[in-house]
């Protein structure tokens, strides 16, 4: 079936998100930083504030567990926007041309913050580009969990079978597959244009 829809993730797709673009000004020794966020401020830790944890109680949480780290937990959102490197150009032009072409629906499905997310929303103007935004946090459900495949799609009257999603995440590609959703994993622009004409979008 022709695709009609293009559902993109946002961070490491179209922004560019590192945490160690943080804590390298933070930490001196690069192995007690990867330390720290592969065993304090783990992506598990911070994918429950994606799914609707508040920042101040992840930080209680963590601070009563390591209290020599404190002022580095307290700086991973308190310093959030440090993390982020701009824009990654050669997927926001692919968007750009679904926008100002109007040929296919773009839709955003993101796991983020939704203390956050505002931030993103003031700096990247591009993100007007999207009919609609489903943001992890403002739901209580994350990727790769197949309710949130469902409810971007019934909430956006979008048919899976005409729908292909992008996103850096294998596992989250996986769950929208799952769900009956075409998926590419994210790797890089030119890999995506590609994958997109291929499909007959581009």
């Amino acid at each position: 079936m022709k695709i009609d829809t293009v559902i993109f993730d946002l961070g490491k797709v179209l922004i560019d998100w590192e945490p160690r673009r943080l804590f390298r000004k933070i930490f001196d020794d690069e192995e007690e930083m990867e330390y720290f966020l592969n065993n304090i401020c783990t992506p598990d830790w911070n994918v429950q504030q994606d799914k609707g944890r508040l920042i101040a109680d992840a930080n209680e949480l963590l601070i009563a567990q390591f209290p020599k780290y404190k002022d580095q937990i307290e700086a991973f959102y308190g310093r959030w926007e440090e993390m982020l490197g701009g824009p990654i150009q050669p997927t926001v032009d692919i968007l750009t041309h679904l926008y100002q072409t109007k040929s296919h629906r773009i839709i955003a499905l993101t796991n983020w913050s939704a203390e956050t997310f505002p931030v993103a929303l003031r700096d990247y103007p591009f993100l007007q580009f999207f009919e609609g935004i489903l943001v992890s946090g403002d739901e209580g459900m994350i990727k790769p969990d197949l309710e949130i495949y469902d409810l971007v799609c019934k909430r956006y009257n979008i048919d899976p079978a005409t729908a292909v999603f992008i996103d850096d995440s294998l596992k989250n590609i996986k769950g929208c597959e799952a769900y009956g959703m075409k998926g590419i994993h994210f790797k890089s622009g030119e890999q995506l244009r590609k994958e997109l004409e291929s499909l007959g979008v581009l």
